[in-house]
């Protein structure tokens, strides 16, 4: 049987262990923390369980859709029937983008149109640029190459538009803002959750903590595959041999194995790759970080009668109603989402409350004489990789020079952001790889002796 060594325990891990075990492998799964889940996990706090952040998903996203059937966790989950999205000015004023039955891209055409925190002539600039935006090619260099910002400048896009329509979907998806993004990431983002199927957008969120679905859902159909899971154990290193790998963790014997799917963060991927993998180490480093802030506010009473709400003219960009799951039996737990936070990140938790509770009450008018029980923070420094302008020529794939030695996670080149569905597709990608990799051979699933 031939064996096969996951080195962590996100999404892309999970996923890629799974697709191993069903091709008959002898599957270990190694993850440094308690937990699998990777960054979208849960965590107790303050009597509550809490998300470290708020993890969307869209019906196009159909490899982590299929993920969840896999795992038995697609009832833990919502999908909108149809895409409709509440967007909150202070003032208590409230706009709906939602989609109609007509096809695409003429399923937004009423929305825009009627988009109240945009001039008439605005709305119609708007509805141009996504036209042309569909003619975009993902994967022609020179697109890659310009960032989305100089782009909507060039189709006459102001920076109202900006903050109030393209930023909405722009920040949160690729953790940056327009003017630091790539144009081809921005593009294939549009495209494939808005322009092309009517559909595709469609908003999708757990409504249970995410450790039920990435943690417990995940490692009991790991077990069920055959997947030996073995958490709190870090690889250290691995090194290649005549026949295969040793993966070396600490305080217990290397591990033997006829290939390694390399499933954690860029950063740590480059600390672990052996010498003549073929990856260049500075072109990985070269695709930076970005960050992400989570503020959790628990209010004495209801204060939004809405599963989730954008912002505008705001700094809330997304606010989530965590309540349900959470544990809290009295008042309304909420989670305000900061994708992009570099101004944020190193704000200190009274800076932060003293910005956004004050913005919360102009956005929720019974928030203004509602009591906050409860503040705090979750800041993600290295939340994701940098979708900016030439990231994808600095994205491997899964292959490297070393047959056998596979690459995973959300930062390689899938085509997607560093989103969930980026994760899985990854893992999916890996375990293809590494089961079809020449000179692979069956061995013992048998542990090395340390000399």
């Amino acid at each position: 049987m031939r064996r096969v060594v996951v080195v962590g325990g996100g999404l892309s891990g999970i996923a890629a262990a799974l697709d191993c075990a069903l091709a008959d492998a002898a599957v270990t799964l190694l993850e440094s923390r308690g937990r699998l889940g990777g960054a979208a996990y849960s965590f107790a706090r303050n009597g509550l369980v809490v998300d470290n952040g708020q993890h969307v998903f869209l019906r196009c996203c159909t490899a982590y859709r299929e993920l969840l059937e896999r795992i038995g966790a697609s009832d833990l989950v919502a999908l909108q029937p149809r895409l409709s999205i509440p967007v909150l000015a202070p003032g208590g004023q409230i706009a709906w983008l939602r989609r109609s039955g007509l096809p695409a891209p003429l399923h937004l055409a009423g929305a825009v149109l009627r988009y109240p925190f945009l001039a008439l002539r605005r709305r119609a600039s708007l509805a141009l640029a996504m036209g042309a935006l569909r003619g975009v090619d993902p994967d022609d260099p020179a697109a890659d190459a310009r960032s989305f910002g100089d782009w909507l400048s060039e189709h006459r896009q102001s920076r109202a538009a900006i903050e109030a329509m393209w930023e909405l979907i722009t920040r949160p998806t690729l953790n940056l803002v327009a003017a630091d993004a790539s144009l081809a990431q921005a593009a294939y983002v549009f495209q494939q959750g808005l322009l092309r199927d009517r559909a595709a957008g469609d908003v999708g969120y757990a409504q249970v903590p995410l450790g039920e679905i990435h943690d417990v859902a995940a490692r009991r159909a790991l077990a069920g595959a055959g997947v030996e899971v073995r958490l709190r154990l870090g690889a250290t290193a691995i090194v290649p041999e005549d026949d295969g790998f040793r993966i070396e963790a600490g305080g217990v014997a290397p591990l033997a194995a006829d290939a390694v799917i390399l499933a954690v963060p860029h950063v740590r991927a480059a600390k672990l790759l052996p010498a003549g993998s073929g990856v260049d180490v500075l072109r990985l480093a070269g695709l930076g970080t970005s960050p992400i802030v989570n503020l959790h506010v628990v209010y004495d009473r209801s204060v939004l009668a809405l599963p989730f709400a954008a912002g505008v003219r705001t700094p809330v960009q997304w606010v989530f109603d965590r309540t349900r799951g959470s544990g809290l039996d009295h008042g309304q737990y909420l989670a305000v989402s900061l994708s992009a936070a570099h101004a944020e990140i190193d704000l200190t938790i009274d800076e932060l409350r003293g910005r956004f509770i004050p913005a919360l009450a102009e956005l929720l008018p019974r928030a203004r004489d509602a009591t906050v029980k409860s503040f705090f923070v979750t800041r993600e420094h290295a939340a994701t990789f940098r979708a900016a302008p030439g990231s994808r020529r600095l994205r491997p794939g899964p292959r490297t020079r070393m047959p056998g030695l596979v690459l995973a996670g959300a930062w390689t080149d899938t085509g997607w952001p560093a989103t969930m569905e980026g994760a899985v597709r990854s893992g999916q990608a890996a375990a293809a790889e590494a089961m079809s990799a020449p000179g692979m051979t069956p061995r013992a699933a048998t542990a090395v002796v340390a000399a």
